[in-house]
C-alpha cells in the first residue's frame, strides 16, 4: 500500500507543479499539492512519526500528523529550484538515496531499500541520457518529485531511529546549502564536485561515527540551517 501511496503522491506533485507553471499560478498551489501528496502518504500509506526515541520513548500523540506533515513538506522542498543550469546537481540526491539504501539494507527495511535503489538508478539514467544526448532539462517538477521521495524515505527510517534524520540533512541539505554559497565564486563544475564530495564524505561518516555523536551534530546543524532560512539567498523551504 505504501508503494501505491508514494506513486499517487508523486503524480499529485507532478500535476500540481505542471499546472502551477503552465498557468503561472501562485506557488501556494504547488505547496497545496505537496500537502495533499503528504496526506496521501500519511493516511493511505500509514506512514507517520508517532514517537521519538532519545533514550526515553516519547509519544507525540496529537502532534504526530502535524509533525509528519511538516517533515514531508520540508524535505520535499530541499531542492526547490526553478531551473538547474547543470543537471549534475542531481548527484547530491543520488548520494542521499544510496545512503538510504545502504542503511535500509543493514536494518532490513525493504521499502526504503527498493525505493532508494530504483530512484538512484533513475537519476543515473537521467544523467547518462543527458550526457550522451545533450538534451536534458532539470526543472522544479523533477527536483520536487525527488525531494518528495527523499522525504518519504526519511520518515520511513525515522521509525527505526531519529538519528537517521542525519542522512537527508548531512548528505543533501548541508551540501545543497553549501552549493548556494559557492556557486557564484567558482565554476559550476567545481561547485558541484565540491558539494558532491562533501555529501559522500558525510555519508561515509554516518557508518563510522557513534549515534550519540551524530545526534549532537544533527541538533547543531539543524539550528544553523534554521538561522540561514532568514536569508532569502540560502532559503530552501
Amino acid at each position: 500500500m505504501l508503494y501505491l501511496a508514494l506513486f499517487i503522491g508523486i503524480v499529485s506533485i507532478v500535476i500540481t507543479t505542471k499546472l502551477t507553471q503552465a498557468f503561472k499560478l501562485s506557488s501556494i498551489w504547488g505547496l497545496l499539492g505537496q500537502i495533499c501528496a503528504s496526506l496521501v502518504i500519511i493516511m493511505g500509506g500509514k506512514l507517520e512519526v508517532s514517537h521519538i526515541n532519545l533514550g526515553n520513548y516519547i509519544e507525540l500523540g496529537y502532534l504526530t500528523i502535524p509533525l509528519t506533515l511538516v517533515l514531508l513538506v520540508g524535505f520535499t522542498n530541499v531542492m526547490n529550484m526553478e531551473t538547474v543550469q547543470n543537471p549534475s546537481i542531481l548527484l547530491l540526491p543520488c548520494v542521499s538515496l544510496v545512503c538510504f539504501s545502504i542503511f535500509a539494507f543493514f536494518t532490513g527495511d525493504s521499502f526504503v531499500l527498493i525505493t532508494g535503489i530504483c530512484a538512484s538508478l533513475t537519476i543515473m539514467f537521467i544523467l547518462l541520457y543527458g550526457y550522451f544526448s545533450g538534451k536534458i532539462f532539470v526543472g522544479r517538477t523533477l527536483t520536487t518529485s525527488i525531494g518528495f521521495i527523499i522525504a518519504v524515505l526519511s520518515i520511513s527510517l525515522l521509525k527505526i531511529s531519529i538519528v537517521t534524520i542525519y542522512i537527508p540533512i548531512f548528505t543533501l541539505v548541508l551540501p545543497f546549502t553549501l552549493y548556494y554559497l559557492i556557486q557564484d565564486k567558482i565554476t559550476s563544475v567545481q561547485s558541484i564536485t565540491v558539494t558532491s564530495l562533501i555529501a559522500i564524505l558525510f555519508g561515509v561518516l554516518m557508518f563510522i561515527i557513534p549515534s550519540n555523536i551524530l545526534w549532537y551534530l544533527v541538533v547543531g546543524l539543524t539550528i544553523i540551517l534554521v538561522i540561514t532560512q532568514f536569508s532569502r539567498k540560502y532559503r530552501f523551504i
